[in-house]
């Protein structure tokens, strides 16, 4: 029998995600915005017992991290982020911790101490230091015929060795709008095409360009390639929409249970929960289909947290 929205958040509790990538990928913006907050998140040990943060930042400087530190966002304290800081410089002994906690929270009979996804944070341009007449400039760019280039040996060697037992990963292309710099300059050499026409193609030229790299085909030929990717671009503006993310890691659960966890858990894509309550009726009875507007929104007041709360 499946579970109610309450009886998965009596189980369950909170959403657990590892969050992966190496540093100045953006991975504190994209958390910011999932849990629509500027704050820095609050860091807890493996038993609850709050960190300072200037001990752990003093620990990361050192080259020391403990992947099992919670961080916790004030705004929405539902959401319980690791960080697996550490193994992206090359180390180990680093990679040889993240797989044993994947492996362990993965699998782990202590529900609340699951994973439930990872967030593989991939920087979609990578930053050169470009000499021109001996005047300094910094581009982004993908080198075409190198594109093996724009994912790190350590973001490669994950989806070859780290096996997640079914615990879904999502590629997540950050800084997706770096690459709009580059589509721009190749569209501005094609002869007459106005500013309106340059605007207008650069969005569908900048999804060509990174079709033409390959980086997701060669992501889905390791051994255990993600479950699906999300490109993502001007995270740092306040209107920055997280909404993909969110909805393509909801349909990478594949578990109806999960997926009501993350969508009751999240506070920022009403139109995620509308989905969900209107697809969940699709199976439903005649009688059911034909439920009025007061009915789907009582479902939504009692399915999704944060309806619930910012309406009662």
């Amino acid at each position: 029998m499946p579970l109610s929205a309450q009886g998965v958040r009596e189980k369950f509790r909170r959403f657990r995600i590892l969050v992966v990538g190496r540093a100045n990928a953006g991975k504190t913006t994209l958390l910011q915005k999932v849990c629509n907050t500027t704050e820095k998140p609050e860091i807890f040990d493996g038993k609850g017992k709050k960190i300072d943060a200037n001990i752990v930042k003093s620990s990361v400087n050192r080259g020391e991290h403990d992947i099992d530190n919670e961080l916790v966002f004030r705004s929405n304290p539902r959401f319980i982020f690791h960080d697996s800081c550490g193994f992206e410089a090359g180390g180990e002994v680093e990679f040889k911790k993240m797989k044993q906690f994947v492996s362990g929270r993965a699998t782990t009979m202590k529900l609340n101490e699951r994973i439930h996804a990872i967030w593989q944070a991939i920087v979609s341009m990578r930053l050169y230091l470009v000499v021109t007449r001996n005047i300094l400039s910094y581009r982004y760019c993908i080198p075409m015929n190198e594109y093996h280039r724009a994912i790190t040996v350590a973001e490669e060697r994950f989806f070859s060795e780290c096996d997640t037992n079914n615990v879904p990963v999502i590629a997540v292309f950050t800084k997706f709008d770096a690459l709009s710099a580059v589509a721009l300059g190749e569209l501005r050499r094609i002869p007459g095409l106005t500013r309106k026409d340059l605007f207008e193609r650069t969005p569908k030229r900048m999804e060509e360009i990174f079709a033409n790299a390959n980086i997701w085909g060669r992501l889905c030929g390791t051994q255990h390639p993600p479950k699906d990717y999300v490109c993502l671009a001007e995270m740092n503006i306040d209107k920055a929409n997280c909404g993909p993310l969110l909805k393509c890691t909801t349909g990478a659960l594949g578990d109806e249970a999960l997926q009501m966890l993350l969508v009751s858990t999240q506070q920022t894509n009403l139109e995620l929960c509308i989905t969900y309550a209107d697809s969940a009726l699709t199976g439903a009875t005649q009688c059911t289909r034909l439920i009025s507007l007061f009915s789907l929104y009582f479902t939504l007041l009692t399915s999704f947290t944060f309806v619930k709360d910012s309406h009662l």
